[in-house]
C-alpha cells in the first residue's frame, strides 16, 4: 500500500500544473533538477497512461522554459521528454511480447492487426508508436547521446531566438535616438541632446612637488563655484546625457556638477591610462567618465554597449583619448551633440565651447 502511495506521490510531484498558473510554473523554473529528478522516479514505475502524460506534461514545461529563456529548465524538460517516450515505447514492447504469446503461433505484427491489442485503444498513434520503441530499442550510451544531440536542438533553436529579440532591441533604440534627434532639432539651435565635458577642475595639491605638476601650469583652472554656475540646463534639451570626466580626488564635486547642471547620476566607465601618475593614497592610474541623464534617453541596445573598462595610452595633459569620443557617436549618431572644454578645432558633427576652441564659427568661454 505505501508503495503505491509512493508511486502516486511521484507522478503527482512531477506533473505540471496548468499553464495558466504561473506561480507554480515557476516553481520549475526555479528548480529544474526537482522536475527532473521527480519525473524520472516516477517514470520507473509509470504505465502507458502515465508516461503519455508526463510527456505532456515536459513538453509544456520545456515551452515555458524557452519563453522564459531557461536553458536548464530546457535541458531538464528534454530529458524528461525523450525518457517518457522511451517508457512508452518499453510499455508497447512488452505489450506486444505478452499479446502475440497468448495467441499460439502468433507474432507482434498479426496480435496487432487482430484487433486484441489497438494503438487507438491506447491513444497512441503508429507513428509515435514506432517512434518511442525505437527509443527503447537503444542501448543506454545511444540514447544518452540522443538526448545530448535533441538538447542541443533545443539550446540552439532558444539562442536563435535570442538573436532575433536582441536585433528587434537594438532596432528599436535606433528608432528611439532617430525619434529623439528629429524632436530636438525642431528646437532652437542651441540645444543640444549630448554633452561632454571636461570641466577644468582646480585642485588642492598639498607640497611644492604637486604644484609643479598643478592644471593652473597647463591651463586656467576654476573655483567649483563657477564650474556649477553655468547654465547648461538652458541649453539641454528635456531628453539628454552629459558625459562628464572627472578625476579620482574630484569625484565628490563632479557628481555635485552633475547636479547642479540638472542631470542625475546613471553609470560611468572608467579610463586605464596604461601608465602610472601620482596621488595621495594610490598612484593615479585611471579616470572616471560619469553618465548622467535628464528625461528619457534610451540605453544601447544589448550587444552595441561597450565595455565598462577602456584602456588607451596617455598623452598631453588632461587630453583625453579620442576613443570616448567615438564611443559616444557610436550610441548617439544623430542627435546634436556639444563638447564643453574642448581644444583645437571642433569636431565633425558637433558644436564646441571652450577657450582653446580653433574654430572662429564656434562660441568660446572662459573654460
Amino acid at each position: 500500500m505505501k508503495e503505491a502511495q509512493c508511486r502516486r506521490r511521484q507522478r503527482r510531484d512531477a506533473r505540471l500544473p496548468p499553464s495558466d498558473n504561473a506561480a507554480a510554473a515557476e516553481r520549475y523554473a526555479q528548480s529544474g533538477v526537482a522536475f527532473y529528478d521527480a519525473a524520472i522516479a516516477a517514470l520507473s514505475t509509470a504505465t502507458l497512461a502515465d508516461a503519455n502524460e508526463m510527456l505532456a506534461q515536459a513538453d509544456s514545461v520545456e515551452l515555458y522554459a524557452k519563453k522564459a529563456k531557461n536553458p536548464d529548465l530546457v535541458r531538464h524538460a528534454v530529458a524528461v521528454s525523450l525518457a517518457a517516450q522511451r517508457r512508452a515505447g518499453e510499455l508497447l514492447r512488452q505489450m506486444a511480447d505478452e499479446g502475440a504469446r497468448e495467441v499460439r503461433g502468433g507474432d507482434r505484427k498479426s496480435k496487432f492487426r487482430s484487433g486484441t491489442l489497438k494503438l487507438d485503444d491506447l491513444g497512441v498513434t503508429k507513428k509515435q508508436s514506432q517512434k518511442w520503441q525505437q527509443l527503447a530499442g537503444l542501448s543506454r550510451p545511444d540514447f544518452e547521446e540522443r538526448v545530448a544531440e535533441r538538447q542541443q536542438e533545443a539550446l540552439r533553436a532558444l539562442e536563435g531566438s535570442r538573436a532575433e529579440r536582441q536585433a528587434e532591441k537594438k532596432a528599436r533604440r535606433v528608432e528611439k535616438e532617430l525619434a529623439l534627434s528629429t524632436r530636438v532639432r525642431a528646437l532652437p539651435e542651441e540645444k543640444f541632446v549630448v554633452f561632454y565635458a571636461d570641466p577644468e577642475w582646480k585642485r588642492v595639491t598639498w607640497s611644492e612637488a604637486g604644484m609643479d605638476r598643478a592644471a593652473e601650469n597647463h591651463y586656467p583652472t576654476s573655483d567649483l563655484s563657477d564650474i556649477l554656475a553655468r547654465d547648461v540646463a538652458s541649453i539641454a534639451a528635456d531628453d539628454s546625457i552629459l558625459f562628464l570626466w572627472s578625476t579620482q580626488d574630484m569625484l565628490p564635486e563632479a557628481l555635485d556638477v552633475m547636479r547642479g547642471w540638472g542631470f542625475r547620476y546613471v553609470s560611468r566607465c572608467v579610463w586605464d591610462k596604461e601608465s602610472l601618475g601620482m596621488g595621495y593614497w594610490f598612484r593615479d592610474a585611471c579616470e572616471i567618465l560619469l553618465v548622467g541623464v535628464r528625461g528619457n534617453v534610451p540605453c544601447p541596445a544589448q550587444g552595441d554597449n561597450w565595455p565598462s573598462l577602456i584602456r588607451a595610452k596617455k598623452t598631453e595633459h588632461s587630453a583625453k583619448p579620442l576613443i570616448f569620443r567615438d564611443m559616444i557617436e557610436a550610441y548617439f549618431p544623430t542627435v546634436p551633440k556639444i563638447v564643453l572644454n574642448h581644444r583645437g578645432p571642433a569636431w565633425p558633427g558637433w558644436r564646441a565651447w571652450g577657450n582653446e576652441v580653433e574654430d572662429a564659427g564656434q562660441e568660446s568661454g572662459a573654460a
